[in-house]
């Protein structure tokens, strides 16, 4: 079990957007308080790779964008000191695209990693499962 310290950064997104929440409690008691929601942004001039691959469907190149978005802003945050810990919780497929592109130093940060969507859950349920 990996404790979550008090001012973790808590990151749960999909493919169709992301919350991002802090931890306000304990260590061992994690509290869930928002700190903001973000949603996919300009996704016809932010393209993955400047071009879909013929094998994907539009809805994939949107939400393969919107991972690089999340990316590009954990990135932003990261360098302007905005979190020291990271957990990070998203969809396999959305987890699978962050990888590759998140920043050594935010990739250094993640504290713990679940690759489940938990995006329509409750606060509750969150902290229960990065507990």
């Amino acid at each position: 079990m990996v404790l979550i310290p008090h001012n973790t950064l808590v990151v749960v997104a999909d493919g169709g957007g992301a919350i991002l929440l802090r931890n306000a409690g304990k260590p061992a008691q994690v509290t869930l308080r928002e700190e903001r929601r973000l949603a996919p942004q300009n996704l016809e001039d932010d393209g993955p790779s400047g071009s879909r691959p013929v094998d994907q469907t539009q809805s994939q190149t949107d939400e393969a964008t919107f991972a690089k978005q999340l990316c590009n802003t954990l990135n932003k945050m990261k360098l302007d000191g905005e979190f020291d810990q990271l957990v990070l919780v998203a969809d396999p497929q959305t987890l699978g695209q962050m990888r590759p592109i998140l920043h050594k130093t935010v990739e250094a940060s993640v504290i713990r990693s679940l690759a489940k969507d938990l995006t329509n859950h409750s606060f509750d349920d969150i902290a229960a499962a990065i507990a």
